[in-house]
């Protein structure tokens, strides 16, 4: 058999089981099974397969078929042009998450700070939004936390392998917990989090290769989805310098409810909320305007 004999049929198999963009599925496992680009598999179309090469590619398409999710497979994901590795200690980097770092870019090439500007990330997952500013602006001083140590793990590798683990500190907590020492001082001049925000009775509706492969903790916001925007909106005040900026990603449907939240809080001008590509209300931000 024939790589393009088994490309054909891999791409087929995975249509019949309902996967997603199949050829590209069936293009990117067979790559991976025979350590090629995909260039490279279409340069070598005609090359016969032995029955060892075949054995693992197919392992690879009936993981795809179960449900497992592709990058896992692969165990890489793009994100800001950056190749990340994925696992199940954290969620999936998703494209549209791309508009929070776009945002604080925004903010700090438009903003005067005269001195090096502090981050904060919560929730960081694999390190995506962390290392991408870090890549971005090498001015910058940039705390990355998550509750979870093995997400955290995953987000140091990712950092190393991009060459910015001197720039990140990554941080174990809940939230704001570990700089309680410092509520009220404002150590921060930019916080922002993709925190999880799927309503808990929805998290069995989810597609098979999130709910069963992704980390449940990642995902769960809470009966409404927004117990964790009521936290960090209530806490974010004592951390952020005045001027200060909260950045949120937030999912289809939530942005009034958070950013009347935001409003409430009183110490914000009037939040912001921006779409992402698809035209789905995606991040809001405010700036803290008085103590």
């Amino acid at each position: 058999m024939t790589v393009l004999d088994l490309l054909n049929w891999s791409t087929n198999y995975l249509k019949d089981h309902q996967i997603e963009n199949p050829r590209l599925n069936a293009e990117l496992l067979l790559a991976r099974s025979l350590s090629l680009s995909r260039e490279g598999l279409y340069m070598q179309l005609q090359d016969q397969l032995n029955e060892e090469e075949k054995e693992v590619y197919v392992s690879l398409i009936r993981r795809r078929i179960s449900g497992e999710p592709l990058q896992y497979i692969l165990k890489n994901q793009e994100f800001w042009s950056i190749n990340l590795k994925v696992d199940t200690r954290a969620l999936i980097p998703r494209p549209e998450t791309e508009l929070l770092v776009e945002q604080c870019l925004f903010i700090l090439s438009k903003t005067p700070f005269s001195q090096t500007l502090s981050i904060l990330e919560i929730g960081t997952g694999s390190g995506a939004i962390a290392i991408a500013l870090a890549k971005e602006k090498k001015d910058i001083f940039l705390v990355a936390t998550d509750i979870s140590r093995d997400a955290l793990g995953l987000a140091k590798e990712n950092a190393e392998s991009a060459g910015v683990q001197n720039q990140i500190k990554f941080v174990n907590g809940d939230l704001f917990d570990p700089f309680c020492l410092f509520k009220k001082r404002g150590p921060f001049d930019l916080i922002l989090s993709n925190p999880p925000y799927i309503n808990r009775p929805e998290i069995h509706t989810l597609a098979k290769d999130v709910r069963d492969y992704e980390p449940i903790i990642a995902l769960d916001g809470g009966e409404d989805g927004l117990d964790f925007y009521r936290r960090i909106i209530s806490q974010a005040p004592f951390y952020l310098r005045e001027k200060g900026w909260l950045l949120l990603e937030i999912g289809q449907g939530q942005s009034k409810k958070v950013a009347e939240q935001i409003e409430r809080r009183g110490v914000f001008l009037k939040p912001q909320i921006l779409p992402d590509l698809s035209g789905i209300e995606r991040v809001v931000k405010a700036q803290k305007h008085r103590e």
